[in-house]
C-alpha cells in the first residue's frame, strides 16, 4: 500500500478509535468528517450525514453559540471552546447511545465541546469540533458538592433537632455582634431553658426526654420569622435565640410570646413540683444598645444572669438583664 493511502488509513483508524466526538466541516459548512463516536452516540451513520450541511442535521443549533464559534474557526482561524455550564447538552447525544437513551427518556450526555480550525495545505480551511462525554465528571461533581453541603449542614446543624447546634451559635453570634457595632442597631439574645428538665428524663426516660426537646425546638424555630433570627440549641435542655435588630421592649414582647408556645404544647409532665403538671420554660433577655461596646461573652454572660433570676422566680417566666 502507498504510504499515502497507509497514512490515511491509519488516521481514519485512529479518529474511529478515539473516545470522543470528532465531526470537519469544510468551507461550506458541509461535514465531511462524520467518526464511529458520533455514529454511535447519536444512532446517525456516516452514509447518513457525510456531505450534508452540518446545520441541516442540527438546525437547533443554528445562531446558538456553537453558530459563532463555527464562523469564528472557518474565517478568522479562531479556536473556541464552548463554556460547559452554558452548554452543557446542545448536541442530541446520549451516554449508552441514541436509541436506547430516547426509548429509556434518558437525558442527553452532558457535553465539553472545543470548536479548532484546520488548516490544510493548497485547500480551503476547515474546522474540527470535539465533543467529550463528561456526564460521570458532571455527575461526580454534583455528588461533592451534595456531599459538601450535607456535611455543612451536619457541622452546623444538632442531630437530634435539626435546629442549629453551638458552634453554629458561636459563629452567628460574633457575626451579628460586630454588624450591630458597625450599624449601629440592637441585638439582643434569648436564653431559654425547659424546667426540671432533668427530672422529666428520669421519669419518662430518655427517648422520651428526646422526643420532648424535638417537640419544643419545632415550636420555638417556628416563632421566629425573619431569615437573620437563629435558634440554636445550645447545649442539653438549652436554647438560646439571637434576635438581630431587635430592642429590649421587643425581645421582651417575643419572649413572652415564646414561652406561652411551650404551655401551650402542654406537654405532660408529672414531676414538675408545682401545681402545672405540663413542660414549660424559663427565658433571659439581655440585649446590646446601639452602639454599646461589649464583647460576645458579656452578653451571653447578661442572659445567662437574667435566666437565672428567672429560674429563682419560680420558673415559667421571662426575666430582663440590663447592661
Amino acid at each position: 500500500m502507498p504510504d499515502a493511502l497507509h497514512r490515511l488509513a491509519l488516521l481514519e483508524s485512529i479518529i474511529g478509535a478515539v473516545n470522543l466526538g470528532a465531526i470537519v466541516l469544510d468551507e461550506q459548512h458541509r461535514i465531511v468528517l462524520w467518526n464511529s463516536w458520533m455514529a454511535r452516540h447519536s444512532a446517525l451513520p456516516p452514509e447518513a450525514v457525510l456531505g450534508q450541511d452540518f446545520f441541516a442535521i442540527y438546525p437547533d443549533l443554528r445562531h446558538k453559540r456553537i453558530d459563532s464559534a463555527i464562523t469564528q474557526a472557518l474565517r478568522d482561524n479562531f479556536q473556541s471552546l464552548l463554556s460547559q455550564t452554558l452548554h452543557k447538552a446542545p448536541f442530541a447525544l446520549y451516554t449508552h447511545g441514541a436509541a436506547a437513551g430516547v426509548a429509556e427518556g434518558q437525558e442527553r450526555m452532558q457535553q465539553a465541546i472545543a470548536v479548532t480550525p484546520i488548516n490544510l495545505p493548497a485547500s480551503p480551511r476547515h474546522c474540527l469540533i470535539q465533543i467529550n462525554d463528561v456526564t460521570i465528571a458532571v455527575g461526580r461533581e454534583k455528588l461533592l458538592r451534595e456531599q459538601t453541603m450535607v456535611l455543612r449542614s451536619q457541622t452546623f446543624s444538632d442531630g437530634l433537632t435539626g435546629i442549629a447546634n453551638r458552634r453554629h451559635f458561636d459563629v452567628a453570634i460574633e457575626k451579628e455582634m460586630r454588624r450591630a457595632m458597625r450599624t449601629g442597631s440592637p441585638l439582643s439574645l434569648l436564653m431559654i431553658d425547659i424546667d426540671h428538665f432533668k427530672d422529666y428524663n428520669d421519669h419518662y426516660g430518655h427517648q422520651q426526654g428526646d422526643g420532648c426537646l424535638i417537640r419544643v425546638a419545632a415550636e420555638l424555630a417556628a416563632m421566629l420569622q425573619r431569615p437573620t433570627d437563629l435558634l440554636a440549641r445550645y447545649g442539653g435542655e438549652e436554647f438560646a435565640a439571637i434576635l438581630p435588630d431587635t430592642e429590649a421592649t421587643q425581645a421582651l414582647r417575643m419572649a413572652e410570646a415564646i414561652r406561652q408556645r411551650a404551655a401551650d404544647l402542654r406537654i405532660p409532665h408529672a414531676k414538675t413540683g408545682d401545681a402545672l403538671k405540663h413542660v414549660t420554660i424559663s427565658i433571659g433577655i439581655a440585649t446590646q444598645q446601639p452602639h454599646q461596646a461589649l464583647e460576645t461573652p458579656e452578653l451571653i454572660g447578661a442572659a445567662d444572669r437574667a435566666l437565672y433570676l428567672a429560674k429563682r422566680a419560680g420558673r415559667n417566666c421571662v426575666m430582663v438583664q440590663p447592661l
